[in-house]
């Protein structure tokens, strides 16, 4: 059997050393990869869990790191906030080419489309909805210093350093000169915030980094890839979230291949009501909220581009990626409205 980006013989001697509850792994397959991290299910003799690696070319500084995924869910397992058992982590790059952790398989479905979410009541979906917003506030309360993340990140012009670095990015990424991209930065570094609350942010939070379940009752099983986590603005958070959320009518956001339909299920709670909901729950004001979603439309589009380019180089696993490309101009310009909007 062979797999993008597994050696099974090296993995199954590695596991042995160091998973030996789970047993020799019997088939490992790809569950999702191309647009971040990849993820594959290793089913073991006596268990199942998950393997968690980089993607295989294209990598940029400073992301897709290992080490920082295993060190948040580790310090999270003890916390209200769900994440999946950590369960061993990997930094030897001989063994399938790249540092890797596993985390206990999760019971759940991460749901992008209203067709993987079937057809709920809309108690149901406005509930599941509600539970979205719950957890990230749970998320911003966590004390990073209590669950041993201090030093993490520098919560202190955290978004000036995240301007500077989707814009590194880009440069190292794009395909082609934008020009409303240049003049969306310009925008942006005018209206930066002076300040904002530090704490723990996930960094690419929405409902399909999540494993959720239906029944008997919505709940969100778990919050996976955290690649993007830090210490931050947590209005950064809300603000991305709120970008790939599509309300009725809004059939430009429909084009954006990256953020799924799932928020049109009858019951789910529109933008506004998602944003008002957090605000409620995590008892934080959110002023200026126009400008955390032109934003997250900017850093999404930055990390579109980056799949965009990792697709031309023929370095994606998994299908799909054909017309990711033209969704960058798109966010480029719903990001210039949400600015004249706010």
């Amino acid at each position: 059997m062979t797999v993008p980006g597994i050696d099974l013989p090296r993995l199954t001697s590695w596991m042995a050393n160091h998973v030996p509850d789970a047993g020799e792994p019997l088939t490992v397959s790809l569950i999702s990869g191309g647009r971040s991290n990849l993820t594959y299910l290793v089913e073991g003799r006596d268990r199942r869990v998950v393997l968690r690696r980089p993607p295989l070319g294209h990598v940029l500084p400073t992301a897709h790191d290992m080490r920082r995924e295993w060190r948040v869910i580790s310090a999270l397992a003890p916390t209200p906030v769900p994440v999946p058992e950590p369960v061993a982590f990997c930094a030897d790059e001989d063994v399938i080419g790249a540092p890797f952790y596993l985390m206990g398989y999760v019971e759940g479905a991460a749901v992008r489309t209203r067709e993987e979410l079937g057809e709920p009541a809309p108690e149901q979906a406005r509930r599941l909805s509600e539970r979205l917003a719950e957890v990230l506030a749970a998320i911003h309360a966590v004390d990073h210093r209590e669950v041993g993340l201090e030093g993490f990140g520098r919560p202190d012009g955290y978004l000036a350093r995240q301007l500077d670095r989707w814009c590194q990015q880009w440069e190292r990424s794009k395909t082609a000169d934008l020009p409303e991209y240049d003049r969306l930065v310009a925008r942006l570094r005018e209206r930066l915030p002076a300040a904002s609350a530090g704490t723990l942010v996930h960094g690419d939070y929405r409902l399909d980094n999540t494993l959720v379940r239906l029944a008997p009752a919505p709940e969100i099983l778990a919050v996976v890839d955290w690649e993007m986590s830090t210490l931050g603005d947590p209005l950064a958070d809300l603000g991305l979230t709120l970008t790939y959320w599509q309300d009725p009518g809004d059939e430009e956001r429909a084009s954006i291949p990256v953020a799924g339909d799932v928020t049109l299920a009858p019951g789910f709670l529109t933008a506004a009501e998602f944003a008002a909901h957090y605000a409620k729950v995590s008892g934080r004001d959110i002023p200026d909220l126009g400008f955390y979603v032109a934003f997250g439309n900017f850093k999404l589009a930055v990390i579109v581009e980056g799949i965009h380019a990792r697709f031309r180089q023929g370095k994606t696993v998994g299908e799909g990626f054909e017309e990711i490309g033209s969704a960058v101009p798109v966010l480029i310009a719903r990001a210039h409205r949400m600015l004249e909007s706010a």
